[in-house]
């Protein structure tokens, strides 16, 4: 159910992103879905790939500072409402929900979207039940049709 994400930390300046990009495409790693946060002074650059080893090999030979960390990938309804509703699951559990973000992938009515939470077994028993659909691996990398 956990999924592997690669964090980049990168100086906010310009040309600094496609540097770990650029190594990922010479090593052959698509990048499935990402999001960048920044400050003044860096950047986080959050990615998900199939091969998260060889990925922070590549990236750590290119003299990128990198960070693996698990996330979840779950369905959330795409309708007015279907994120709120999501959200109020943890919130009732009170589950603390460091970021988020979509996943590049929508299936019929249901978007997916990316979540790092300060307890991810917690979230991930009352996302159970309350009958949301966790992701898993396997599925969401076939689904994105790498």
């Amino acid at each position: 159910m956990k999924i592997q994400q690669v964090s980049v930390f990168l100086e906010n300046k310009s040309g600094r992103l496609s540097e770990p990009c650029r190594a990922l495409a010479d090593a052959g790693i698509n990048i499935l879905t990402l999001a960048l946060a920044d400050t003044q002074q860096f950047g986080i650059l959050r990615l998900i790939v199939r091969d998260w080893k060889r990925a922070t090999e590549v990236l750590e030979q290119a003299g990128c500072v990198v960070n693996v960390t698990e996330v979840i990938a779950t369905e959330v309804p795409d309708r007015p409402g279907g994120l709120a509703d999501l959200l109020n699951v943890f919130e009732n559990a009170e589950i603390n929900i460091e970021y988020m973000y979509a996943f590049t992938y929508r299936s019929d009515d249901k978007a997916v979207m990316i979540f790092r939470f300060e307890d991810t077994d917690a979230a991930i028993s009352a996302m159970q039940k309350a009958d949301v659909s966790v992701v898993n691996s396997v599925e969401l990398y076939s689904r994105a049709g790498d």
